[in-house]
């Protein structure tokens, strides 16, 4: 291949051949990494074999055959971890990818999709955030195609999904199926103009059944849940995040700070409730979104107050018609009296302890993989420099370049 056909190739964000992943060399970057208060300044990070090898500032001996970019003095920061997606697609797993999410958990989808994603996407196959995949959720009506794929519980059709045994059993079939996490409903939902999302689904007894099972294998829960009862229910009983969490009293934020559980309030995709077009457009949908909007925001700002680790997730499939992207999320944290650091940790760092990939992901230093992005402005002085991502660097490899755009 011609440096000249490289080029093209990179330009363009399109797939390089396997194998064919160049020592990368930023020049002229200033690094926001979560952990530092502020920006390494005029810094060059050197990426070999898809890992950050070094940062280094003042004169560099660059590797010879390095692919070298001038960053100019632009923000490189560490890739997006969104916390809450769901990506069923390769389009949709793209258009995260070149929005900045370089990690993403999935929250559930159909027919273990995201799981053949996942393999996919590690092999080098196609170009994706790294998945961790949850496969589908448990509810009380469990989706269809659940019992398609795995018939053997299909007895468990005729009758809401309830009680320990039946929800251990599911449980155990996703656990074959190599989920990363299980998720699970506490309350009922938010999106769908038919439900309450205050309504509690799951008792504790049911919630505790579900954890204790997925921790035979070692996997976390995640719990849906809007309404305090259904929350505090799946706090106690062990869930590692509560997902959305809008009507969170103060007493079961205290709950999980001391115990460590996660917060993950996906409030963008609530406002996107009283927006025309994007995931939702449905006038229930917005009267509901404007008594929610401003509970979420009050429940965010009283968890910050109170110690608890938030991270950050859209909620959205990345469709061709979302409007939602972690860029708006992290407006909202800060909306919600986050620091705009604060909100790159959520985004960065957090969201990698989470998930349990910290040790490979989330910050920006050496031994790390190069899951990079850059923006053109500060973003520890306008947050909203996030929503124009330049570049992506996805596990070494460039797979947007604007910055000549």
């Amino acid at each position: 291949m011609t440096h000249g056909t490289l080029a093209l190739i990179l330009a363009l964000g399109l797939p390089l051949q396997a194998g064919a992943q160049p020592t990368l060399v930023l020049r002229h970057a200033n690094v926001v990494d979560p952990a530092q208060p502020q920006p390494i300044r005029d810094a060059t990070v050197i990426i070999v074999g898809g890992k950050i090898e070094r940062i280094a500032t003042g004169a560099v001996q660059e590797p010879p055959g390095a692919q070298v970019l001038d960053l100019g003095g632009k923000y490189l920061l560490p890739g997006f971890v969104d916390a809450h997606v769901h990506i069923g697609s390769l389009d949709a797993a793209r258009r995260a990818l070149t929005s900045g999410v370089t990690t993403a958990r999935s929250m559930g989808v159909g027919n273990f999709a995201d799981v053949g994603l996942r393999e996919l996407a590690a092999k080098g196959l196609v170009d994706a955030p790294e998945i961790v995949a949850a496969g589908y959720h448990l509810r009380p009506q469990p989706d269809p195609a659940l019992f398609m794929d795995h018939p053997e519980v299909g007895d468990l059709m005729k009758a809401p999904l309830h009680g320990p045994d039946p929800l251990r059993r599911v449980v155990r079939v996703m656990l074959q199926r190599r989920v990363q996490v299980i998720k699970v409903l506490a309350t009922e939902r938010a999106g769908t103009p038919d439900t309450d999302p205050r309504q509690q689904v799951y008792s504790e007894d049911e919630l505790r059944a579900v954890v204790e099972e997925a921790g035979t294998g070692n996997i976390p829960v995640a719990a849906h849940a809007h309404g305090d009862e259904g929350a505090r229910a799946a706090v106690l009983a062990g869930v590692r995040s509560i997902e959305h969490g809008t009507f969170l009293s103060d007493s079961t934020l205290a709950i999980m700070a001391r115990r460590g559980t996660f917060l993950d309030p996906t409030i963008a995709i609530q406002s996107d409730l009283l927006e025309p077009g994007g995931d939702y457009d449905n006038a229930g949908l917005k009267i509901r979104g404007r008594f929610m909007v401003p509970r979420v925001h009050q429940m965010v700002a009283s968890a910050h107050r109170l110690g608890v680790k938030i991270v950050t997730g859209t909620d959205t499939g990345y469709g061709p018609n979302s409007v939602v992207r972690m860029s708006h999320e992290l407006e909202e944290l800060v909306s919600c009296g986050l620091t705009p650091l604060e909100a790159l940790r959520a985004a960065t760092a957090a969201g990698a302890e989470l998930l349990g990939v910290q040790s490979r992901t989330g910050r920006i230093a050496p031994g790390l993989d190069a899951d990079l992005i850059v923006v053109e402005r500060n973003p520890l002085e306008d947050i909203r420099t996030t929503a124009d991502v330049l570049l992506v660097v996805n596990n070494g490899k460039v797979v947007v370049n604007r910055l000549a755009w």
